[in-house]
């Protein structure tokens, strides 16, 4: 029925602060950008932006990566290190620096965007055989 994902929409408070972060921080090629809606060149599935978000008035309460009904977008890179350094220098926060994550195949760095939507680098790690 269903073959993969057509696109990811990520309500914004601000376009123009999140097309800066998106194209000129993450280095995301702009398919096209209007007030309201903004498309990035991701392969297969597209990266939208729609506007007209409410800024968040806080910080989350606990961890925002747990609240149900939240939601995540994550990049496979090939050197997880060297993105997050690059990123750091773009002014990125990261949540989260480079961590092997145990039994699951990768080293994961987490930033969060503008309107704090975490971020993940993944870089896939090659499993060793348990002894």
């Amino acid at each position: 029925m269903f073959k993969q994902i057509d696109y990811t929409m990520i309500v914004v408070s601000d376009m123009e602060r999140s097309v800066e972060f998106y194209r000129d921080k993450l280095g995301i090629p702009l398919k096209f950008q209007s007030p309201d809606w903004t498309e990035f060149q991701t392969g297969t599935t597209t990266l939208a932006l729609h506007g007209g978000g409410i800024a968040p008035s806080g910080p989350p309460a606990g961890d925002p990566s747990k609240q149900a009904g939240s939601c995540s977008i994550g990049f496979n890179v090939e050197d997880v290190d060297k993105t997050y350094e690059e990123l750091k220098t773009k002014g990125i926060r990261f949540v989260m620096p480079p961590t092997q994550r145990e039994g699951e195949g990768i080293k994961l760095a987490v930033a969060i965007d503008p309107d704090g939507l975490p971020v993940s680098f993944a870089q896939m790690i090659a499993q060793t055989a348990a002894s």
